[in-house]
């Protein structure tokens, strides 16, 4: 993605991305300003533990206001509180030179970890917002010009400064809000006997509510979610909206019960007792595919196996040890207790050698041990498409392929039994992906200019670590051997027949399973 900017091509592209650390002069050459501080959550003072602290976006905006020798563009990027355009106004007017004007507007950033550059290339919607007047709505249209190079244009919004300020903030609570509304759910799924994976994917179906983000787990984590979901807290307690700002905060608490009741689960099955028993936490990342740690479930989780006075083996393949330690370092309550019973593994078979359980808290492809091979099976005349029929029987919470149960007019094999490209055109394993698996790596996007650098840069193709081999796994850990799925990424049964004891997240107890018949 960067070297063709960076390096151009002789005779046909100039470079046109540089890097350098004379911030001023770059402020007085430039038209447009992308402002991309971060806006952490402020730790003491008012609002504490809540509210955003804007001391870097006031440092950006001062240093903008005393570089600039003419009219420019400032265009927020930062999650930040709606309004706070206006407070970046009356700096710049305050600080400025004379003559000099500015333009505010806010373009929100909605890229996630781990697929970035897919949501960059074919964003679900880009906003933009500005003032109602001529000049925010001409600034407005010179930044919808500059995405329009690879965005279509009917995926551009344009709206109201405020509005597009309050839609970052909204965005990632109704995200949270649904991951805890599932986790909620999956609470009573393990008390009743029902299947988390089952009931989200039941409800999925509706097209008012969507498969996406029903996936259950020991709880969210990242760096925006919980900070801003607290911010929204502030700002409703700030506006005197009491019952608003405890709807919101109940999203946050629903998480971390999450957490605890996890925790509680591995210590009760575990005969109520961790003392001394080696426990292996599979995963200290977020989420999949990053190295990011910021509130991540495992923290809390490791946290709470020290507090039980086991002995913790952590792995991940992305995080690195030093980070792991200082994520411990600061949320421990006896730091020195914790070095004594943490110990960082370089593979997962290190990890979970002769450990009593092994707790799977983060996704990583290495674990699953699902099928992940498309079937086709012909009922009553449809093709019925999805992973293996057998798996999902099981309960195992297989996921379809696009995310649902597809019947459709059975698709043409070719002569050697597999299906034509034709007929597996749009099927993805992984959440709707329209990711082309072709040797640069780059989405399929019909928009993108063939001289975009997003449309010519290549990237190699990531490749996954090999996937777990849970036998070997059986046969190094200590007997009766735990599997804790934090994230419902193993099929149950065929840990079984290894001779694990699995237990899943919003999944009943195998053992009153069998105990049941």
């Amino acid at each position: 993605m960067t070297e063709l900017p960076r390096d151009g091509i002789p005779s046909q592209r100039a470079p046109n991305l540089f890097f350098t650390t004379d911030v001023k002069k770059s402020i007085a050459k430039a038209d447009l300003i992308f402002l991309c501080v971060a806006t952490p959550t402020k730790y003491t003072g008012s609002g504490a533990g809540r509210a955003a602290d804007l001391v870097y976006v006031e440092s950006a905006i001062r240093m903008i206001a005393e570089a600039a020798e003419d009219d420019k563009i400032v265009v927020e990027k930062s999650t930040v509180p709606c309004k706070t355009a206006q407070s970046i106004r009356e700096i710049l007017s305050a600080v400025a030179k004379p003559g000099i004007h500015f333009d505010i507007l806010s373009n929100p950033e909605f890229l996630a970890e781990g697929t970035a550059i897919r949501n960059l290339v074919e964003p679900d919607r880009l906003l933009i917002g500005s003032l109602s007047n001529e000049r925010g709505l001409r600034a407005a249209a010179s930044l919808v010009d500059v995405y329009a190079e690879w965005v279509p244009r009917e995926r551009i919004v344009t709206m109201h400064l405020w509005s597009s300020e309050m839609a970052k903030l909204a965005a990632n609570a109704l995200l949270a809000q649904r991951i805890s509304s599932i986790n909620a759910l999956s609470a009573i799924c393990e008390s009743t006997g029902a299947d988390i994976d089952e009931v989200a994917y039941a409800v999925g179906l509706d097209k008012r509510i969507g498969p996406k983000m029903l996936k259950s787990s020991v709880g969210f984590g990242g760096s925006c979610f919980r900070k801003d979901v607290l911010n929204l807290v502030y700002i409703a307690q700030c506006l005197h909206l009491p019952e608003v700002a405890a709807y919101w905060e109940q999203v946050v608490e629903m998480n971390e019960y999450q957490k605890e009741r996890f925790c509680k689960r591995v210590v009760n099955c575990l005969y109520s007792t961790l003392t001394d028993k080696r426990v292996a936490v599979l995963g200290f990342a977020y989420k999949k595919d990053t190295g990011d740690t910021r509130e991540s479930a495992s923290i809390a989780l490791v946290n709470s196996l020290v507090a039980e006075k086991a002995d913790v083996r952590i792995y991940d393949p992305k995080v690195e040890e030093e980070s792991i330690w200082m994520e411990l370092k600061w949320t421990a309550t006896n730091f020195a207790e914790t070095q004594k019973r943490v110990t960082i593994c370089k593979t997962a078979y290190e990890a979970c050698e002769e450990s009593h359980a092994a707790i799977i808290a983060t996704e990583w492809d290495e674990f699953n041990n699902k099928d992940t091979e498309v079937h086709i099976r012909e009922v009553h005349g449809l093709a019925v498409i999805g992973r293996s029929p057998s798996s999902y029987m099981t309960g195992s919470g297989s996921q379809f392929a696009n995310g649902k149960l597809e019947m459709e007019p059975a698709p043409k094999k070719q002569t050697d039994g597999t299906l034509s490209a034709e007929a597996t055109n749009g099927m993805s394993l992984y959440e709707n992906s329209n990711y082309n698996d072709s040797d640069n790596g780059i989405l399929k996007n019909e928009n993108l200019k063939t001289n975009s650098p997003i449309a010519m840069a290549k990237r190699k193709p990531s490749k996954g670590k090999p996937r777990l081999d849970w036998a070997h796994v059986a046969k190094i850990m200590r007997r009766p051997m735990f599997v804790f799925d934090g994230r419902n990424v193993v099929d149950a049964v065929k840990l079984e027949k290894l001779g694990f004891r699995v237990e899943s997240i919003g999944k009943p107890s195998r053992v009153e399973i069998r105990a049941a018949g």
